[in-house]
């Protein structure tokens, strides 16, 4: 494995604890996140060439400047893991999926609560958009950081809806 290095940088979520490989980013963490402080180790380097992309892309997507991330990644986990946050990142800016629809997105379209349980073990949240998978019935359920902070998020990106209702008719739309 390759070292790690770190850096804290301040966001409207509060401070986010970025980690990043040789390789390509590895972690974004809020405080809220089990991971928070285990996920500041190795060298604090803020300096760190895919640090300072990742604040600076993370700071332009917070002033809405910006709605992609173009960052090496290097998350690990287990190959469904991976299959699951590869989905994650098909979810359009904006809009949202149900556990059901990244299921079979994945190909494993009986396999909702296991891709919650990958969902929930995404290391890079915001990158990785784990906060646009909501409940089947519109609920903001699950979600590492703190449900406060996904409704930021969902806000932020205009794709909260309004009620449950509007978010079914978008879902059939979607399909």
């Amino acid at each position: 494995m390759n070292a790690l290095s770190y850096a804290i940088v301040q966001s409207p979520l509060g401070p986010l604890c970025l980690s990043a490989s040789m390789a390509g980013l590895t972690g974004v963490n809020m405080q809220a996140h089990k991971q928070w402080p285990a996920s500041a180790h190795g060298e604090n380097n803020p300096e760190h060439p895919v640090l300072l992309r990742a604040a600076q892309q993370l700071q332009a997507y917070f002033a809405g400047e910006a709605k992609d991330f173009d960052l090496p990644l290097d998350a690990q986990g287990t190959a469904f893991q991976m299959r699951v946050w590869q989905a994650l990142q098909s979810i359009p800016y904006g809009q949202t999926r149900s556990y059901a629809q990244l299921a079979a997105l994945v190909g494993s379209p009986k396999a909702a609560r296991a891709v919650g349980l990958a969902n929930g073990r995404n290391p890079l949240s915001i990158i990785v958009p784990c906060h646009r998978v909501i409940g089947a019935d519109g609920s903001l359920t699950g979600y590492g950081g703190g449900l406060e902070n996904k409704r930021f998020l969902l806000k932020l990106e205009k794709a909260l809806p309004e009620g449950p209702h509007q978010l079914v008719r978008q879902r059939v739309l979607d399909l």
